[in-house]
């Protein structure tokens, strides 16, 4: 019996050693990473950089807490600041944490500005995390089920939708934030069109309020620029970040300019381990090697080869609904519930996963190369075709579990 909680539904694979875009389990099989422990593993497995740098670290200093200044944290906040455009860094331990110290800036923003309930625009199908007032956000009842009540204060619209958002803009003035992410994770890789993006800065400006870019799971260089907003070209006021920021280091970030400038004071916000040595020393590192390494550029590239090579692949499959991301943030869309597709991935020596019931997301490592990526579809691409095609055989029952 384990005593680990019962909290996740896992695959039966241990992977005890990573090289590149590479995983190994156990028994020393090996799996193409196309998931990168969900957007995690920027710099893939091992690399030697990475490891070197961390390595020196431990050897110096962990952790000091907040109590002392630290160095290394004021060295990565200047990075943070450099690629986000943005003035102002608090770190903290994953995106839960980044998103909850956003809904905290956004709230207090409103507080300073007299209103005594603020509320924040959120998007249907958003994931923002699982505390009581990140799931409050977030737009799923699956997240949400079993823990009510919610946190009170969001007001739920559609994505790529403008005029609801017109529409709550002329009826509710408590509003004082739009929180979006930008390409949806957990949501099935929902892309929001830059000119709703635009059209959504354009609203928060005339309206004064804040423009928070949930950037945890689809920013730091996935889309090939460093952020979503910036294909769109405008700075937000709030940017929560975790995820890849120091490839594989637990570490986030809330990241604030504009109007967010200075809301929050000594005492309004804090964390124990966030900013610790050790995982500043993992952001600047990470972020060094990207951009010695280009792979802005690269996950552009890869990720054309890959998303090039599944549409061609898949083109005309009954069953296949769409293919669609950015960079190297991909989902293909089938028109049934398709979660067994991981199992079969990993028989098949590919790492993926299933959100939302029928989309595949990939997500792997920036520093895929082309060969890797193509790599990708040649093994994806039989185990789609394997299972919708046993799906159409199987008939009335798959139509009926849809």
């Amino acid at each position: 019996m384990s005593h680990v909680m019962n909290t996740y539904a896992r695959q039966p694979v241990a992977f005890v050693r990573g090289q590149g875009v590479w995983l190994y389990d156990e028994a020393g099989k090996q799996y193409l990473d196309a998931l990168a422990g969900i957007a995690v593993n920027t710099l893939g497995h091992n690399h030697p950089r990475l490891v070197r740098a961390l390595t020196e670290q431990i050897g110096r200093i962990m952790h000091s807490s907040n109590l002392f200044q630290i160095p290394l944290q004021e060295q990565a906040a200047d990075c943070i600041a450099a690629i986000t455009g943005l003035d102002e860094v608090f770190f903290c331990n994953s995106g839960l944490e980044a998103n909850e110290a956003a809904i905290k800036v956004a709230r207090k923003y409103g507080h300073d500005r007299g209103v005594a309930e603020p509320s924040i625009i959120v998007m249907e199908k958003a994931f923002h995390g699982r505390s009581l007032a990140t799931l409050s956000a977030t737009g799923s009842r699956k997240v949400q089920a079993g823990f009510e009540p919610l946190v009170q204060g969001f007001v739920r619209v559609p994505l790529n939708d403008l005029e609801a958002v017109r529409q709550v803009a002329e009826r509710n003035k408590n509003v004082v934030a739009v929180f979006v992410e930008p390409i949806q994770g957990e949501g099935g890789i929902n892309v929001s069109r830059l000119e709703y993006l635009r059209g959504l800065k354009e609203i928060c400006d005339a309206q004064q309020w804040l423009f928070m870019s949930d950037e945890v799971q689809c920013g730091l260089g996935r889309t090939g620029q460093w952020f979503v907003y910036q294909h769109a070209g405008f700075l937000p006021d709030v940017v929560p970040l975790a995820k890849g920021l120091a490839s594989g280091v637990p570490v986030g970030a809330c990241v604030v300019g504009g109007r967010a400038q200075g809301v929050f004071k000594p005492g309004n916000h804090g964390s124990t381990f966030g900013g610790n040595p050790l995982a500043m020393r993992g952001v600047v590192e990470t972020l060094d090697v990207m951009k010695d390494e280009d792979l802005l550029a690269n996950a552009v590239k890869v990720g054309d080869a890959i998303r090039g090579g599944l549409a061609a692949a898949l083109a005309g499959v009954a069953g296949v609904v769409e293919i669609r991301g950015m960079g190297m943030m991909l989902g293909v869309e089938l028109d049934r519930p398709c979660g067994e597709l991981v199992k079969m991935g990993l028989d098949a020596g590919l790492v993926f996963n299933v959100t939302a019931d029928n989309v595949i997301r990939l997500l792997p490592p920036l520093v895929m190369n082309e060969v890797e990526g193509r790599q990708v579809v040649e093994r994806l691409v039989p185990l789609v075709k394997e299972f919708l095609a046993r799906g159409a055989a199987q008939g009335p029952r798959v139509a009926a579990a849809r």
